[in-house]
């Protein structure tokens, strides 16, 4: 029987730094910090070199740079003699084809076209080059000339510097482009915006599956059933389930593999007024949603206003965010990925009959008007209708090719999953990856399944969606890191306090802005944030954290891809900016600074614990993102996959001084020993009373746990807490944390004395 999944604690697993060996090394730590669950990265062949382990190479075989089968079965083992599971990311949208020999169902299908036995297993596009795989990955369609045949190894290969692929047999003799025109795929420049197969959004390196077909199903997860018939993990984590073409089906036959009592939980990215397909065979999310909630009630919600000004003040007139958004998802769905948009435009054409010249612009508008990742869950069968009658309102001359698209999906099972995978791949390009890079009004909202133009969370909207996942997903996933994030939890907690100094902040902003201008304005509003955000409380920046920025920086303004993309990087303003960095470190600017942060770091650390505890404490099973159990001040990825050191945090969880490991060594142990509480406890807002009630956010689980945590600290300690009370169910209260007791109606200042945060269990009746 599987282990109760009660906490998990996320490791990337890295074959050049961290294998099963290491991870082993930890469980003593783990076990002792109160974890119930590791949880692994992908595990998977994946390719050489990989840092991060979703480009999977090999599906049926687990990586034997960390360990391999063995090493797993060592470490699920090791687990198990301490009370303790493991829990697997597993990518099923698509392998990594990068590296052609690497991928031997990739190289086969190259080799023999369809005739390989694989070539149903990948989304191909037969039709677009009349049976070839057009792969792009040339510099320019001239490159083809430089293709040599390379005979000295087993079978001979065309070979364009690093780049192998391969020959088809009784076709290698000639010139290189002799060679190639006789293949079953063809190698063009990857800037004519076409591309031969289902990629994970528009990454070409990474083709997508077909899970949809029982067969490819099998093969790919043959290796994950062994580790369930065997015993070895508890639980998965589904990595994109968006991207397949039937997630519900998909999902179906994943739980007839793993057993009814596995713990299965989907990187299902949820909008904020989106409800989880309550038929889905699994526990919940990944925790996106709960991020959002959890951090955005410590935001101050009157800090919109002067934050919205100062946008506003760059020449950016912030209303019209939403109106960009759109913009930005219809550059998503007609160039970005273009390539996938001609796909279902044609599939459209040949469900229907009808080649409307303007089908790709109905498309992009149609899409630009779905605000999730993708609509055919059972639940959300109102979307595209929705979506389709606003289209057309507001475009009326798209009405006809709207009819056809609409047609086509009612007629055709492909057009409707082509419109559905393109929609959810949008969707991301748009928002994550471009628009979250340029909304610059607090960009601690900035974040995988946040909506910016929502600033914050109220302590009633919390309540409400707590009470509402502890009745319906009591055991989906919490996070407030994860290798996706755009910043650390810590990092969102410091920048989350400009909230409730909106003026104080502009004002430095300002200033800073007239001594020492950024390249550009909202590039400054945006970055000043971030670098506000990991800026040492010593004022001494590192080589590393100075090298860190500059990498940031360069990621965030190719993303927002206003003034330099990654396609066509602009040298000029690029450079402007790393001189800007350099200028305001290195400068007096980085005095004022150190101070600002000083002044504001009571406020953040205060946010910091609070968020954390709520995690720990709330409705959900809680992740622990590896290190987070003490500050951390990662930025997006890579940065956010840094080796940790964990020496540090053992000799902090001994020493027990250290507010932040307090209090998660003691949500967990405290989970450990009350299962039941955390899991079917419910959730019961507890209201605080007096003139600083609106500082506390308090709820009960079951009728033996309670949490509390200060927010908006900073009005607070001007203000204080004065009478304000909180009215604690009958018996006496220990806090967890400090030791401290407490019975009936509490002053907030006596319950918040050593920390802004409390973990109460009832001890008595």
């Amino acid at each position: 029987m599987p282990l109760p999944v009660l906490s998990t604690y996320r490791l990337q697993m890295r074959g050049d730094c961290f294998t099963f060996a290491d991870a082993e090394k930890l469980l003593p730590y783990l076990a002792d910090l109160g974890v119930s669950h590791l949880y692994l990265s992908p595990i998977l062949t994946a390719v050489r070199g990989s840092t991060h382990g979703y480009d999977v190479t090999d599906p049926t075989a687990v990586s034997p740079d960390l360990g391999g089968a063995e090493g797993l079965a060592q470490l699920s083992a090791a687990a198990r003699d301490l009370g303790m599971g493991l829990i697997v990311d597993i990518v099923p949208n698509h392998v990594g084809v990068d590296q052609p020999e690497q991928n031997p169902w990739w190289w086969d299908v190259l080799k023999h076209g369809r005739d390989s036995a694989y070539a149903s297993y990948f989304d191909i596009d037969w039709d677009l080059d009349g049976g070839r795989i057009v792969l792009p990955v040339l510099g320019s369609d001239d490159d083809v000339d430089d293709l040599v045949v390379d005979g000295s190894g087993a079978e001979p290969v065309l070979r364009l510097g690093d780049l192998a692929y391969p020959v088809a047999p009784g076709t290698g003799s000639g010139t290189g482009r002799d060679v190639h025109d006789r293949q079953h795929y063809r190698l063009i420049g990857w800037r004519n915006g076409v591309c031969g197969y289902r990629r994970f959004f528009s990454i070409t390196s990474l083709a997508g599956l077909r899970q949809e077909d029982r067969a490819v199903f099998d093969a790919t997860h043959v290796e994950v059933k062994r580790w369930f018939d065997e015993g070895l993990v508890d639980g998965v984590r589904i990595d994109h389930p968006d991207g397949l073409s039937d997630p519900a089906g998909y999902l179906t036959w994943l739980r007839e593999i793993t057993g009814p009592d596995a713990w299965i939980v989907i990187e299902k990215i949820l909008a904020v007024d989106e409800p989880l397909d309550p038929t889905l065979p699994v526990a919940g999310t990944t925790g996106y949603d709960a991020l959002r909630e959890i951090g955005g009630v410590f935001i101050d919600q009157s800090g919109a206003g002067p934050l919205t000004e100062l946008v506003n003040s760059s020449g950016t007139d912030y209303h019209a965010m939403p109106e960009l958004a759109r913009s930005l998802k219809v550059h998503a769905v007609t160039d970005t990925l273009a390539s996938e948009l001609k796909r279902l435009c044609r599939t459209v054409t040949a469900a229907t009959g009808f080649d409307d010249p303007r089908l790709p612009d109905a498309v992009g508008a149609l899409l630009s008007r779905v605000k999730v990742y993708r609509s055919d869950y059972l639940n959300l069968s109102s979307v595209l209708p929705v979506a389709l009658a606003e289209t057309v309102a507001e475009q009326p001359d798209l009405a006809e090719p709207l009819a056809v698209v609409s047609t086509a999906v009612a007629k055709d099972r492909a057009a409707g999953v082509r419109l559905q995978q393109l929609c959810g791949a949008a969707t991301a390009k748009s928002m994550e990856d471009c628009l979250f890079y340029r909304d610059a009004r607090l960009v601690s909202l900035n974040e995988v399944g946040g909506e910016p133009d929502r600033f914050g969370v109220s302590v009633a909207e919390f309540h409400q969606r707590a009470a509402v996942r502890a009745a319906l997903w009591p055991q989906a996933m919490t996070a407030l890191s994860t290798h996706d994030t755009k910043r650390g939890e810590d990092v969102r907690a410091r920048i989350g306090v400009l909230s409730q100094v909106p003026s104080l902040w502009a004002e430095f902003v300002d200033a800073w802005e007239k001594r020492t201008p950024s390249p550009d304005p909202m590039t400054g509003i945006f970055l000043w944030q971030n670098i506000f955000g990991v800026w040492p409380l010593d004022g001494k920046v590192t080589d590393e954290l100075r090298s860190r920025l500059h990498a940031y920086a360069e990621k965030a303004i190719r993303e927002a891809a206003v003034h330099t993309t990654w396609n066509e990087p602009d040298s000029d303003f690029e450079s402007a900016v790393h001189s800007w960095i350099d200028t305001l470190i290195d400068g007096p600017i980085a005095t004022e600074l150190t101070s600002l942060v000083g002044r504001l770091d009571e406020h953040a650390r205060n946010d910091s614990l609070g968020q954390k505890l709520i995690a720990l404490t709330a409705p959900g099973v809680p992740d622990i993102y590896q290190g987070t159990e003490l500050a951390d001040d990662s930025l997006v990825d890579p940065d956010n996959r840094r080796p940790v050191d964990y020496q540090a945090r053992r000799d902090a969880l001994t020493a027990g001084r250290e507010p932040k490991m307090r209090a998660v060594a003691a949500a967990l142990r405290l989970r450990r020993e009350k299962p039941d509480t955390f899991i079917a406890g419910g959730h019961t807002p507890v209201l605080p009373e007096g003139p600083a009630a609106e500082h506390v956010v308090a709820f009960a689980r079951g009728s033996d746990v309670l949490t509390a945590a200060t927010r908006h600290s900073v009005r607070l300690a001007e203000t204080g807490w004065g009478d304000t009370l909180l009215t604690l169910p009958s018996g006496t209260w220990t806090d967890r944390i400090s030791g401290a007791q407490f019975s009936g109606r509490v002053p907030a200042a006596e319950l918040f004395a050593e920390l802004p945060v409390a973990l109460l269990e009832r001890v008595h009746d």
